[in-house]
């Protein structure tokens, strides 16, 4: 992605999309007094976080005893209650479902490929499902202090659980996962750790196994992802197509530097109690002040926040290309190499 001399001024900048993550698998509703659990409440907290400046949704379901649901059904009447409460924000369905453990002794873990897929027959039909490239170690405890989150079920029950957690990504299920997508019009959301994850969705492109808008977040996660360090931000922003549209999603507290780094240069950004319980150091945040904090920062640099509308302009929701060809163009990469061809050098100046 290149940046030129005024690419750091707010109009030349889209408006801010505040992506919300508000309803928090890893955690249990007595860890926060602000995790929703009947339908009533989390749509409720899905309308305050639109009314506070968040116009996508990363959405997950809980059963009504407050455990991370895995019922596909809940999930359908959960998304037609959201169309008709915040029918203007775009709803991102959680492509993991749950990886809550079951018991104190059960694994984190995601659900199998074709529980996976069954995502794409959601009805009524999501906006996005994201999709987490490559198989990863998930160990989110790298970076999640004992400061951070004692006192929850997160660190006091399940805290070697979430230590040994990982995700199967491999290529058929997201070859597959992305076909079945796209066939009911969702647009795949790439949740991506690195630069080398970064390359995999660029080879998946070039293969012609998926034909739509490069929308992403830079899972900035620690335990198999980045970390939380300016350099990789850089690096990962360095190897993004020019016409990517790219989220910064960080873990607890470092959430704040990061999103203001990709506030200030364009990016995109998420907030939420799913990845971080806090505001400053002792203090609780809930995720609408969490998002009133993203939107304070971006008017303290002229930069407006986008409505639901502008928001599904930028993402370009239920767009969709014709050939590999045109998603290359249209997002910014290059073209394919012609065997036994140079690509195009550049003119030098006269």
């Amino acid at each position: 992605m290149q940046f030129f001399d005024e690419s750091l001024l707010p109009e030349n900048q889209d408006p801010l999309v505040i992506q919300v993550a508000p309803y928090a698998p890893s955690f249990m509703p007595q860890d926060s007094d602000d995790i929703p659990v009947s339908f009533a409440e989390q749509v409720q907290k899905a309308v305050d976080c639109y009314n506070a400046g968040a116009t996508v949704l990363h959405l997950h379901v809980r059963e009504p005893d407050g455990t991370g649901s895995k019922d596909l059904d809940r999930f359908n009447e959960m998304l037609d209650r959201l169309r008709t409460a915040v029918p203007d924000m775009v709803l991102q369905v959680g492509g993991s479902i749950s990886f809550a453990p079951k018991s104190e002794s059960a694994a984190a873990e995601w659900l199998d490929d074709d529980t996976r897929h069954m995502l794409a027959d959601l009805k009524p039909v999501p906006d996005q499902v994201t999709l987490a490239v490559n198989t990863n170690q998930m160990n989110v405890m790298e970076l999640i202090t004992e400061e951070d989150a004692k006192g929850t079920t997160m660190w006091d029950t399940y805290r070697e659980a979430y230590t040994e957690m990982y995700y199967d990504a491999g290529p058929a299920f997201m070859k597959e996962h992305m076909k079945r997508l796209t066939a009911s019009g969702i647009q795949t959301h790439f949740q991506v750790g690195c630069a080398r994850d970064l390359e995999t969705v660029e080879r998946l492109v070039r293969a012609g196994h998926y034909m739509g808008p490069m929308v992403c977040n830079w899972v900035a996660i620690g335990g198999g992802h980045d970390g939380p360090n300016p350099r990789n931000l850089m690096e990962f922003v360095n190897r993004l197509p020019q016409n990517a549209v790219c989220t910064v999603e960080g873990l607890m507290r470092s959430m704040y530097p990061l999103i203001t780094m990709g506030i200030a240069m364009g990016l995109h950004v998420r907030v939420g109690q799913e990845d971080n319980l806090w505001g400053r150091k002792g203090e609780r945040a809930t995720s609408v002040q969490q998002i009133e904090k993203a939107v304070r920062i971006s008017e303290e640099l002229w930069r407006p926040i986008a409505t639901g509308k502008e928001a599904k302009e930028i993402y370009q929701i239920g767009t969709f290309y014709s050939s590999v060809e045109e998603t290359l163009e249209q997002n910014g990469w290059l073209p394919d190499l012609k065997p036994g061809r140079r690509w195009p050098r550049l003119s030098a100046a006269a």
